[in-house]
C-alpha cells in the first residue's frame, strides 16, 4: 500500500474530459457519454447536472437523451494509452464524471460495450469506474462480455455518503470481480462505519462537498474513516474538506480553495498498492 502524508500537486484546469484532470485522485477523465439521472442525497447537488446546464446540455433526468461522442473523442485514451507505454507509466483514467457507466438504460448498452473494448486495448490505463449503481455492474458487464474476472486495469468503486448507502451498496460493490474495489465517500453527509467490509476493500477516498449549495461535513466523519483504514492496512485518500472547513471546533464556511485538503495536519494521499507509479508529482 502506498501512504503519503504530505506531497506537492500540479494545479491543472478544470476539465470534464481530458488529460490532466484536476480532481486530485486521478490523472485523465473520460466519459462514453453525458448524462444521468439522481439516486440518492449524493445527488441533490450534482457538480455534473449543473455543468452540463451551463453549456446547454438537457441530459439530466429519465426522460432525457444521453449525449454521445464521435470517433475522435474514442481515441483520445488510446493517445494516452501510447503516451503511457513510452513513459512505462500506468496513470488513471477516471470515466465517467459526468455520466454512470452502470445506469441501466437499452440506448447505452453500444456505448459501454465499446468502451469496455477501449479499456481491454488500453492494459496501462488504470480505469476507475465510479457508480452509485453497483447492483447493475455485474450483470451489466457480462451483457458487455466481463463474466468471471474483469481486466486487470479495472478498479471498481461505489459512492458512499452515509451509513444508508454503505449498507445498500457495498455489498453489490463486493461481488465484483475487480483486482482493485474502492469507496468514494463523497460528499460525505454522515457518520460511516466500515468494519464489516474494509478488510475487503483496497481504497477508500472521503471529502466534503463543495458549491454554492454545499452541506456541511462534521470534523469526525472524515477522522473515523481515517482511523478505520490505517487499522485495517486500507489506502486512505483525503480529497478536500469542501466550502466548509473546522476552523477551532466548529464547521465555518470558507471556500473550497482556502478550506484546503489537511486532516488534522496532514493531506492524506493513500493509494493502493497497483499505483505506485502513478502518483502525481511536482
Amino acid at each position: 500500500m502506498l501512504f503519503v502524508r504530505s506531497v506537492i500537486h500540479r494545479e491543472y484546469p478544470f476539465g470534464v474530459m481530458g488529460k490532466n484532470s484536476s480532481i486530485e485522485w486521478t490523472h485523465h477523465t473520460f466519459n462514453p457519454w453525458w448524462g444521468c439521472v439522481k439516486v440518492s442525497p449524493a445527488c441533490t447537488n450534482c457538480y455534473a447536472e449543473a455543468w452540463a446546464k451551463r453549456v446547454g446540455q438537457k441530459v439530466w433526468g429519465p426522460r432525457s437523451s444521453r449525449r454521445f461522442f464521435t470517433d475522435a473523442h474514442w481515441r483520445e485514451p488510446l493517445r494516452w494509452h501510447a503516451e503511457a507505454e513510452r513513459k512505462l507509466t500506468t496513470p488513471r483514467v477516471f470515466c465517467a464524471s459526468m455520466a454512470d457507466v452502470f445506469e441501466n438504460r437499452t440506448e447505452l448498452a453500444e456505448h459501454r460495450s465499446r468502451l469496455f473494448r477501449l479499456i481491454e486495448q488500453t492494459p496501462r490505463l488504470r480505469w476507475l469506474l465510479l457508480t452509485k449503481r453497483p447492483e447493475h455492474a455485474r450483470r451489466l458487464a457480462e451483457k458487455s462480455g466481463w463474466r468471471d474476472a474483469w481486466p486487470s486495469n479495472v478498479w471498481a468503486g461505489t459512492t458512499v455518503e452515509n451509513q444508508e448507502y454503505a449498507e445498500k451498496r457495498i455489498p453489490h460493490l463486493l461481488d465484483v470481480p475487480a483486482k482493485i474495489r474502492f469507496l468514494s465517500c463523497e460528499p460525505l453527509l454522515g457518520p460511516v462505519e466500515l468494519s464489516r467490509w474494509i478488510s475487503s476493500l483496497d481504497w477508500v477516498i472521503a471529502g466534503g462537498e463543495s458549491g454554492g449549495k454545499a452541506r456541511p461535513m462534521a470534523i469526525e466523519w472524515p477522522r473515523s474513516i481515517r482511523d478505520q483504514c490505517v487499522r485495517a492496512d486500507v489506502a486512505f485518500h483525503f480529497k478536500q474538506w469542501g466550502d466548509w472547513a473546522p476552523v477551532d471546533v466548529t464547521m465555518k464556511r470558507l471556500g473550497k480553495k482556502e478550506a484546503g485538503r489537511e486532516l488534522d495536519g496532514c493531506t492524506w494521499d493513500g493509494f493502493p498498492n497497483d499505483a505506485e507509479a502513478t502518483r502525481l508529482t511536482a
